[in-house]
């Protein structure tokens, strides 16, 4: 049995997912418990379920496996292994009064798992992290969402702490804002673009509070009537990562990328506002994507060579993704001192 001088604090570290492998089979299989999140795709069970195994899955997971296996390197998925290696520095970092665990929201390692590696610990008390800087309820929230549907059912429940969001945390602007300034002191750019990935707007209205959400100048300031508002927390990474990189209003932009389907998602969207910036005499493009800890499709693929191709057909001349924090040592910090806060 622990004493009170050897209890331990389990760690849980979530990230959104990947395939097992870029074959089809698995993707349509990652495709269709991703999509089948009632938080992700907030429409009737039914009518989820018919649209996912009937149309989405089918068409798209094709498409999508020659995307992952360009993506695909020797070690796996990037977004897989750049996790593990967080988890594996972050325990080194953090030392034998922890136990850290990392979990997938979608396939493997499942969270289901992740707990039970925590359980068999005996730890104490749970702080689960999801890697996701601005909270949103199709991630964030359906984290938190999963990890109680599966606790509820242990007979002894240890004290869980939620960290629903790190947007604004000093080292975590620190740390992204670095891997920018390596770019920026080698040469000169005209504009920097901060893409985050995009939610359907009526994801942002059914969580606001007081109907105080009009999708426009009222994410222009950051308090606790948008809290939780994950466009407002956008904006409000962007404006500090700007502060910290020494940009004026001007030099930067905050767009939002890979929506899906027809309904209105965030504004502006990246594909769009990039193919304007040549005709603006904004050639060379600084590129961030500050809704990522880990590269993945949406960063190295969508963001780093999709965009690109888009922005130079439009004129661009220099489109140059920064690569995401990944287990970079002052983002291992920046995640140390969030667990030790909470």
């Amino acid at each position: 049995m622990n004493d009170i001088n050897t209890r331990k604090t389990g760690v849980l570290l979530v990230n959104l997912g990947t395939p097992d492998t870029p074959e089809t089979g698995d993707v349509r299989k990652y495709l269709r418990e991703f999509l089948m999140d009632k938080r992700v795709i907030d429409i009737p069970a039914p009518q989820r379920f018919v649209l996912i195994n009937g149309i989405i899955a089918p068409f798209r997971a094709p498409k999508s496996a020659k995307i992952y296996k360009e993506l695909w390197e020797e070690r796996g998925s990037p977004l897989l292994y750049h996790s593990v290696d967080l988890k594996n520095s972050l325990q080194e970092q953090l030392g034998a009064k922890y136990h850290v665990a990392l979990g997938m929201r979608y396939q493997s390692p499942s969270i289901q798992s992740a707990l039970e590696e925590l359980r068999s610990k005996f730890v104490d008390r749970i702080i689960v992290l999801p890697l996701f800087p601005q909270y949103a309820s199709a991630s964030t929230g359906s984290v938190q969402d999963k990890v109680m549907e599966i606790v509820k059912e242990w007979w002894i429940v240890p004290d869980i702490t939620f960290i629903s969001s790190f947007c604004d945390d000093p080292l975590f602007i620190q740390a992204f804002a670095a891997l920018g300034r390596k770019y920026l002191e080698k040469e000169p750019y005209d504009h920097i673009v901060f893409s985050y990935h995009g939610i359907p707007e009526r994801h942002i209205l059914k969580g606001s509070v007081n109907n105080y959400c009009k999708l426009g100048s009222c994410c222009d300031t950051y308090h606790k009537m948008n809290r939780y508002c994950y466009r407002a927390q956008c904006f409000l990474t962007s404006r500090l990562l700007a502060k910290e990189l020494n940009l004026t209003e001007g030099q930067y932009s905050v767009t939002f990328q890979s929506r899906l389907g027809k309904d209105p998602w965030l504004k502006p969207y990246t594909d769009v506002l990039l193919q304007d910036l040549p005709a603006q005499g904004k050639k060379r493009v600084l590129a961030f994507s500050p809704a990522f800890v880990a590269d993945c499709l949406e960063t190295t693929i969508e963001v780093g060579s999709e965009f690109k191709e888009l922005f130079e057909k439009a004129g661009g001349e220099h489109w140059q993704l920064v690569e995401s924090l990944n287990s970079s040592p002052l983002w291992v910090e920046a995640v140390k001192q969030m667990i030790l806060r909470n």
